[in-house]
C-alpha cells in the first residue's frame, strides 16, 4: 500500500464546495469527458515516460490517477534522452462508438492517435495521422446526426512559421486518414485584438459547431468561444472567460464537461504558475440567453463554488507517497526519457531499476558521461510539485563502491538542486548538496560535504510560496539511529528557488548515476553501464 500522513493539498472544503484549483499540480492542457457518471481527463506529458495520464473522479473534485495510456513515446530513438519541452503536446480525450480515444500533436513529427476499448486499455500503438512539423492541438469530432469525422488543429510558429490559425480537416471515422489537405477555418490574424490562438476543443451543441480555443498567451490570455452552423464556417468569436478582476491569471484552454445532474455544465482549464507549472480549475459553465457559453462569475474565474451534484466522495487527490513494494514504482512517477527496453514502463526500467523482494525502490548507478547534469540524465525518475507548500522527505542507502558513485533527492528544472549521497576517492561515504543555475553546465557545491559513514541519510525538501526550497539532510553520523547525533535534520546551504523547465513545471527527482568508466565495478547486482545501487525507502509527502 501507498499511503500518506496527510495530503499536501485537497480541493474538496467537506461542506459542499470545493476550492480551486481542483489539481494543485503540472497536469498540462488538461481535457476531459463523462462516460456515464465517471468522468475521466488526460493531461499533456512532453518528453517524459510513460506518457498521457488517466485521471479519474466522480465529482470533478476528488481525482485519482489510473495509470497513463502511452508507455514509451515515439519515435522511440527520438526520446532516448530527455527532451523536456517536446513530445506529448495538448492531448484530446473522447469517447466514440465505445471506444477512449485521445490524439496530441508532437510538435516535431505530427498528430499521432491510440484508442481503446476501456480506459485501462489495452491501448493501441500510436498512429502517426497527420505527419509534419508545429501541427500541435488536435482535436476530433465525430458528427452523430450525419456520420461523418472531423479534425482541427492549431500550429506551433517555432516549427512550421505559422500561428494564430486553426486548420479543419474532414477525418475518416476510424481516425487513420484525412480526407482533405485542410482549411483554415478560424484565423487569428483577422480578429481585431486576437493573439496567439492555439488550443482548440470542439464540440456540438443546438445545431452549432464548437471551438472552445484560448488565445492571447500562457500566463496572460483568455478563453474564446467560436461557433458556426457549418465545421468550415464561417465562424463567429466570442471572450468567455477572463482574468478580470482576480488573481487568476491566464484562465484558458481546457475542457467543457456535461455534468451528471441535468442542466449542470463545467470548464476545466489551467493557469500557469511558474515553477508549479500549469495548475487545474473548475469552472461552473451556463448557456445564456444569447446562445453563448457564460463561464465561471460572469466571465471571471471563480475561488470557491458549490460542488458538481453527486453522491458524497472520498476526498482524493493524485498520489504522491510511496514506500516502493517489492521495488515496484506507484503510478505518479515518470522518467525524463523512454526506458531502454520496450518492456519499460512506470512499474519496472530494466538497467535503471533493480529487482528485488523487499520495500524500497532499487536505483542502479548508470554510468554516464554527464553524470553532473541532472537535466541530461534519461533515468531520473520524477512526479510533480503536489501543492504551493509542502514538505517531501526519503530515506537513501548508497551500496555501491564506485568513486563518484552518487543519488539523491532533487528539484529539477531549467535551474537544479539535489542533496544526496556520493561515494569518495578515499572509499568514504559523504552527504553532499549540489546545484546548477539557469544556463550552467556543470553543478557546484551548495554547501560543504558532510561524513555519512553508514551510507545513510534522511534526505528532506521543503517547499514554501514561489518555489523558495529549504534542503536538509539527518546522517548517523556517530551510530545512532534516529538521524544526527541529536536526532533532527540539519539544514543545508541558501534557499534555492525552483525554476520551470520551457512550457513545464519544475519535478521532485530521485536519481543514481556514476561517472564515465570502462567496466562495471562495485558492490551488489550490476550489468553494463552500472556501477553498484542504491536504495530510496519511504516518500513522503506532507502538508
Amino acid at each position: 500500500m501507498r499511503t500518506g500522513t496527510s495530503l499536501p493539498w485537497t480541493a474538496d472544503l467537506g461542506d459542499g464546495t470545493y476550492r480551486n484549483p481542483v489539481l494543485h499540480a503540472d497536469w498540462s492542457d488538461p481535457d476531459a469527458i463523462r462516460v456515464g457518471d465517471d468522468y475521466y481527463l488526460t493531461a499533456s506529458s512532453f518528453g517524459r515516460a510513460p506518457g498521457l495520464p488517466l485521471l479519474h473522479s466522480r465529482d470533478l473534485v476528488n481525482w485519482s490517477l489510473l495509470g497513463h495510456a502511452l508507455d514509451r513515446l515515439e519515435p522511440a530513438g527520438d526520446f532516448a534522452s530527455p527532451r523536456h519541452d517536446r513530445g506529448v503536446w495538448a492531448p484530446s480525450l473522447r469517447h466514440h462508438d465505445g471506444r477512449f480515444w485521445i490524439f496530441w500533436g508532437d510538435p516535431d513529427h505530427g498528430i499521432y492517435q491510440i484508442n481503446a476499448p476501456e480506459i485501462s486499455g489495452p491501448w493501441s500503438r500510436p498512429f502517426l495521422l497527420k505527419a509534419g512539423k508545429g501541427l500541435i492541438d488536435p482535436c476530433p469530432l465525430w458528427d452523430e446526426r450525419t456520420g461523418k469525422a472531423y479534425l482541427i488543429h492549431a500550429w506551433a510558429k517555432s516549427r512550421s512559421g505559422i500561428k494564430n490559425r486553426l486548420t479543419g480537416h474532414r477525418m475518416s471515422p476510424d481516425g487513420r486518414a484525412l480526407l482533405d489537405d485542410g482549411e483554415i477555418v478560424v484565423d487569428g490574424d483577422r480578429l481585431p485584438g486576437w493573439f496567439t490562438l492555439e488550443g482548440p476543443k470542439l464540440y456540438q451543441r443546438d445545431g452549432w459547431f464548437w471551438i472552445l480555443a484560448p488565445a492571447g498567451g500562457v500566463s496572460t490570455g483568455w478563453q474564446g468561444a467560436f461557433r458556426a452552423r457549418e465545421f468550415f464556417g464561417p465562424y463567429e468569436e466570442k471572450v468567455v472567460l477572463a482574468q478580470g478582476r482576480t488573481d487568476v491569471n491566464g484562465p484558458h484552454q481546457g475542457a467543457w464537461v456535461t455534468g451528471a445532474a441535468p442542466g449542470e455544465d463545467w470548464f476545466l482549464h489551467f493557469q500557469e504558475r511558474g515553477a508549479y507549472g500549469r495548475v487545474v480549475h473548475l469552472q461552473p459553465l451556463r448557456w445564456g440567453d444569447d446562445g453563448w457559453p457564460a463561464i465561471g462569475a460572469d466571465g471571471e474565474p471563480v475561488r470557491v463554488h458549490r460542488k458538481p451534484t453527486a453522491p458524497p466522495q472520498p476526498v482524493r487527490a493524485p498520489a504522491t507517497d510511496d514506500v516502493f513494494p517489492g521495488g515496484r514504482i506507484g503510478l505518479q512517477w515518470q522518467w525524463t526519457a523512454n526506458p531502454p527496453s520496450d518492456k519499460g514502463s512506470s512499474d519496472a526500467a530494466p538497467g535503471w531499476t533493480v529487482p528485488h523482494s523487499g520495500d524500497g525502490l532499487r536505483l542502479a548507478c548508470r554510468r554516464s558521461e554527464v553524470a553532473h547534469d541532472l537535466r541530461r540524465l534519461p533515468n531520473v525518475l520524477v512526479q510533480r510539485l503536489p501543492a504551493e507548500s509542502f514538505t517531501v522527505t526519503v530515506g537513501l542507502t548508497l551500496e555501491s563502491g564506485e568513486p563518484g558513485a552518487r543519488a539523491g533527492l532533487a528539484m529539477l528544472g531549467d535551474a537544479f538542486s539535489w542533496i544526496g549521497l556520493e561515494r569518495g576517492a578515499d572509499g568514504g561515504v559523504q552527504l553532499v548538496h549540489r546545484f546548477a543555475e539557469t544556463g550552467a553546465t556543470r553543478e557546484r557545491d551548495a554547501a560543504r560535504p558532510l561524513a555519512a559513514p553508514d551510507g545513510h541519510a534522511l534526505l528532506r525538501i521543503e517547499v514554501s510560496p514561489g518555489g523558495r526550497c529549504r534542503f536538509s539532510a539527518a546522517v548517523r553520523s556517530d551510530g545512532t539511529s534516529d538521524g544526527t547525533s541529536d536526532g533532527t535534520f540539519r539544514s543545508s546551504g541558501p534557499v534555492f528557488v525552483a525554476t520551470p523547465w520551457h512550457w513545464v513545471g519544475a519535478l521532485l527527482g530521485l536519481f543514481a548515476t556514476a561517472p564515465a568508466g570502462e567496466g562495471p565495478t562495485g558492490e551488489g547486482p550490476t550489468g553494463e553501464g552500472q556501477a553498484g545501487t542504491a536504495t530510496f525507502n519511504d516518500f513522503r509527502i506532507t502538508a
